[in-house]
Parts: C-alpha cells; sequence; structure tokens
C-alpha cells in the first residue's frame, strides 16, 4: 500500500522515554560468550537500556508521549486518538493504548494498539495520517514503545546483544506548515518464521515444555533478516525519488530503524544515499522496535539536526515481515 497524496498533517511535538538501567556490551560479556568489540563490530550497539522491575510497556508509553504532549502546547483532552505501536504490550487486552490514555487524562480520546513488529511505527502514524486527513480527527499522539528485554534471551549470544527499551511519542494534528508527502506500507507473512515470539499466543500457548525450550523468546535468523532488510530498504530508497520527484539530496535527514548498523550502511551504499544523511543512536539505545523511530527522530530534533521546512525520509523494516516508508515535511 502506498499513497503520493500530500496531507496537511503535522508534527506538533516529539517525546521520548529511556529507563535508567544502562546493560553495556561489557555486563553481557559476563552472560554471554561475546566481547564489547565483537557487538559493536557487528551492530554498532555498545549500550541499551533496561526498564526497572514492575516497569511496563505503559510507564515507557505515558512518560514519552506527555513530554510530546507538553511540546505540542496541547492539553490531552483534545486528543481524538491514542494509538501506540508494540509488540510488547502489558496485557493481551486490554489495549496498552488504554491505559495510557487513561493516565494522560484524555478523556475524549479513543485507543487502540497497533503491532507490525520494527514497522509498527510507522504503520501507527500512516494510520493516524488517514485518521487527520479524512476528518475523523484532528489531534491524534503515536507512540512506539517496547520493553523487550521481557521477551529477550539472554542465554543466546546472537539475539541478546542486539534489544532494549525505551519510548518515542508523536502529536500529529490538522494545521502548520507541515505535510506528509508520501506514506508505504507493506507485508510478506511468507518469512514469517525468522523473526517471531514463538510460544505465547493461540497457536502455541505456554506451557511447561515451550518454557523448558525457551519458545517464549525473541527468535531471530540474522543472516536472512540481513540480506532481506537490506533488499527491501534500497528499494525503497530507490523507490521513492521516483515516486514522488523528490531526490535523496533535497531530503536533510533520513530516520532508519535502528536495528543493526551494518544494515544501514549497507542499504545506504547500495541505495545511493550518503551515510552522513542517516541518522543513528543505536550505539547507546540498541534497538527498541517500534520505539526506534519516534525516539531517534525525538533524538535529532533535539540535537539541532532538523528544523521546521526540513524534509525528513523514515524507513522501517521488521517482523511479518513489514516494511514501511514516510516522506514528510517537518
Amino acid at each position: 500500500m502506498h499513497t503520493q497524496q500530500s496531507l496537511p498533517v503535522e508534527i506538533a511535538g516529539l517525546g521520548r522515554y529511556v529507563p535508567d538501567k544502562v546493560l553495556t556490551n561489557d555486563d553481557l560479556a559476563q552472560m554471554v560468550d561475546t566481547s564489547d568489540d565483537w557487538i559493536v563490530t557487528r551492530t554498532g550497539i555498545r549500550e541499551r537500556r533496561i526498564a526497572a522491575d514492575g516497569q511496563a510497556t505503559s510507564d515507557l508509553a505515558i512518560a514519552a508521549a506527555r513530554q510530546a504532549i507538553e511540546r505540542a502546547e496541547m492539553d490531552p483532552a483534545e486528543l481524538d486518538a491514542v494509538i501506540v505501536a508494540t509488540c510488547t504490550p502489558d496485557h493481551l487486552f486490554p489495549a496498552t493504548a488504554c491505559l495510557v490514555q487513561s493516565a494522560l487524562g484524555a478523556q475524549n480520546a479513543m485507543a487502540f494498539d497497533l503491532e507490525a513488529a520494527c514497522s509498527g511505527f510507522l504503520f501507527a502514524m500512516g494510520n493516524a495520517t488517514a485518521m487527520i486527513g479524512s476528518g475523523m480527527g484532528r489531534n491524534i499522539v503515536v507512540v512506539g514503545a517496547e520493553v523487550l528485554s521481557r521477551i529477550t534471551d539472554y542465554t543466546d549470544r546472537g539475539s541478546c546483544i542486539l534489544f532494549g527499551d525505551g519510548a518515542g511519542a508523536m502529536v500529529l494534528r490538522r494545521a502548520g506548515k507541515g505535510e506528509v508527502i508520501y506514506t508505504e506500507m507493506g507485508a510478506d507473512g511468507s518469512w514469517r518464521d525468522i523473526l517471531l515470539v514463538p510460544a505465547g499466543g493461540s497457536r502455541k500457548p505456554v506451557t511447561h515444555e515451550t518454557l523448558e525450550q525457551r519458545e517464549q523468546y525473541i527468535f531471530l535468523e540474522g543472516r536472512e533478516i540481513f540480506k532481506l532488510a537490506v533488499n527491501k530498504l534500497t528499494e525503497l530508497l530507490e523507490r521513492i525519488p521516483q515516486r514522488t520527484g523528490i531526490s535523496m539530496d533535497e531530503v536533510k535527514l533520513v530516520i532508519p530503524h535502528q536495528s543493526n548498523i551494518r544494515i544501514i550502511r549497507s542499504a545506504c551504499e547500495r541505495g545511493g544515499l550518503d551515510p552522513d544523511k542517516a541518522y543513528v543512536n543505536i550505539d547507546h539505545v540498541g534497538n527498541t522496535s517500534a520505539a526506534s523511530i519516534p525516539l531517534a527522530m525525538s533524538e535529532a530534533v533535539d540535537e539541532g539536526l532538523l528544523e521546521r521546512g526540513d524534509l525528513v525520509l523514515l524507513l522501517a523494516f521488521g517482523g511479518g515481515l513489514t516494511w514501511g516508508a514516510t516522506l514528510l515535511r517537518y
């Protein structure tokens, strides 16, 4: 699915939150057979944040959303919807978004979760943009939030080095000078088995056997994911200028999902993008799945790398398999 219709939707405020606890590569080297040099070379990650005991996805989401709403200078009662993108919800139901809505005091807002793994935030942002463009709402807060440490197997050195916890939020509204120029969302379920949590759903409920097999944790096939991610991100980098008439030279910053520095660099090289245009914060937060893009964009704005009127390209690839792209004027 893609759309080239420019919509008068602006980012009114950005927010983020990461837990206090830091898990370094040296810490992981005490848990599995790895080293700081090995992890940095292969992923670009030096440390990641880990939620405290009793701290859930909704807690991170609430903190990020509050900051975004404050920066938008908006009353939570003005919100028409709260959308939370996550694959680590507090509960199967109610939706984590309902918990966020209540805590924010957004009593006039509908609330729901959206799950598309690492592409989840762009899928949620696409839905919010469509809702605003169609008149279903004027003000929507979209949150990407994850506590991936709860589904990470810290005996698997191939996966435990990657993931961290965090949240990022964005208030979208129908006003101002911003615009969403291009949105693309896609999926290919035939690759579902290379990145998944095998047990815990209706197909394979948790049992003593699944716990013994550690199937409640993330399973991934790194080499396959690497190839597919690079191919798809390269394809997006080549296709978007063709469909929009906007060259990558005009884009101020590209904010990709922070999965692996080698994936980002390889996609830039193959897609003809100057690697310096790709914002990277994976070194200190790791892979935070749906939280990755809004968390990174909030950092980039605070660092003065983006100003109003700049063109920004957001790119994601994740389990499903899913992928997404959004070209916008900030």
